[in-house]
């Protein structure tokens, strides 16, 4: 029989990595609600005309990327490949508009048919954050400063760029701009780009062919064009930002691979894995609401893919210095594995830290390995030895340092002090 496996694109999280996920999912709820974002969870599937119309029909995540299938009763669904859209239906179905400004996070995997690459997965999981209905330039440094923080709780070293792709009023002269910067050298552009060159130019300027570097490179700027209403709001972004202490550089070719951004895009970009790559990606949305069929409503927001966020802070710490937490509880001995067990079940309880316990009969420095794959700070160690001297050793996994501490026969009143020992 072959043995079965997970699909290609998607992995397993197993631990002790997962610890590193629950850390950075609860670090992630924590600085959006602080914010005072709330959280918003919607389905893995939706109906595909909302991605088509929200993403946009000639973008490579509607062209090539999407799983799409046809469920019983005839219906054309897609799993989702991102999820701001998804968020977008969800306000207008349950009209939560009507209630003023939404502020919303989600934490939650999409999907996308891609080449399967380090961090990149067909199954990947991302931290958003939503805000709609407020169009000043406070909206868009508001939602920065949650990425900012988030990245800056990891001393992941980053610089953030920023653009305007301005709005419908000024966009189309901009669009005949690429066009006519383009046309000429149609022959010398990828393939992918030649065919977007009358529908979506735009697009040229997020392409990674090589082949295209050098026009996009010298191709015209938005910022050059932008009308005065754009101007003034990307200016007041600068002026918020500088008020809040966030540096940023201006990268006046910076684009977002959805046909939905206007005004604001902006990545936070870190040189941690030796390339230069981008760990939060964001922007402006104005029209979106109205696309989905709603009220013209202002949004803007960032989606941060957890697993690339992940290695570029491993990469930052170190593999082997992951912190340490908790307590391997090891007894050796039938007899101290009796006495040992309700000890851990108090401290379970009246702890907050986890305790780890491994009941079989086997060697101390066996106990120890498994310590060190739980990445436990502290041992706990009892044995005949210390049946009969009525006390219990801690040991500190880092300093390798020992202490002895009475052991009463309550199991609440040893875990009271063994909690008062690890602190």
């Amino acid at each position: 029989m072959t043995p079965l496996s997970a699909p290609r694109g998607t992995n397993d999280i197993l631990p002790p990595e997962s610890a590193e996920w629950i850390r950075l999912e609860a670090d992630c709820r924590d600085i959006a609600q602080r914010f005072g974002y709330g959280e918003i969870r919607t389905p893995m599937f939706e109906a595909t005309e909302l991605f088509v119309r929200g993403v946009g029909e000639t973008t490579d995540i509607v062209e090539k990327e999407m799983y799409t299938f046809t469920d019983k009763g005839n219906r054309s669904m897609t799993l989702r490949p991102e999820l701001t859209a998804g968020v977008v239906r969800a306000i207008l179905e349950h009209n939560l508009l009507a209630q003023g400004p939404q502020r919303l996070f989600y934490i939650g995997p999409f999907f996308r048919y891609e080449r399967p690459q380090a961090g990149r997965y067909r199954q990947a999981n991302q931290f958003g954050v939503e805000c709609f209905g407020v169009a000043g330039a406070e909206a868009d440094v508001e939602v920065i400063a949650i990425a900012a923080d988030l990245i800056a709780r990891y001393r992941i070293e980053v610089v953030l760029q920023i653009n305007s792709v301005g709005d419908t009023a000024c966009r189309s002269a901009y669009r005949q701009a690429l066009i006519d910067h383009f046309r000429p050298h149609l022959d010398r552009l990828s393939g992918d780009s030649a065919r977007r060159l009358e529908r979506n130019p735009l697009r040229i300027l997020d392409s990674k062919a090589e082949k295209d570097s050098e026009l996009i490179a010298s191709a015209p700027t938005f910022i050059d064009l932008l009308c005065e209403p754009c101007r003034e709001h990307f200016a007041a972004v600068r002026r918020y930002l500088e008020a809040a202490g966030i540096p940023y550089i201006v990268a006046p070719r910076l684009v977002r691979g959805l046909d939905y951004y206007t005004r604001t895009v902006f990545e936070f970009t870190s040189s941690a894995l030796g390339a230069q790559s981008t760990v939060c990606g964001g922007g402006r949305y104005d029209d979106l609401v109205e696309q989905l069929g709603g009220p013209p409503t202002p949004g803007v927001g960032f989606g941060l893919g957890l697993e690339r966020f992940l290695i570029t802070a491993r990469a930052v710490a170190g593999e082997h210095d992951r912190a340490r937490s908790g307590a391997q509880a090891i007894a050796l001995g039938e007899a101290a594995r009796l006495r040992l067990f309700p000890i851990v079940g108090a401290l379970r309880t009246l702890g907050t830290q986890p305790t780890f316990a491994d009941w079989q009969d086997r060697k101390l420095t066996a106990h120890f390995k498994a310590a060190d794959r739980n990445r436990a700070r502290w041992a706990l160690i009892l044995g005949d030895e210390e049946l009969a001297a009525g006390q219990i050793v801690v040991r500190d996994l880092l300093t390798r340092q020992d202490r002895r501490l009475p052991l009463p026969a309550l199991p609440a009143e040893v875990a009271k002090l063994l909690v008062e020992a690890m602190r």
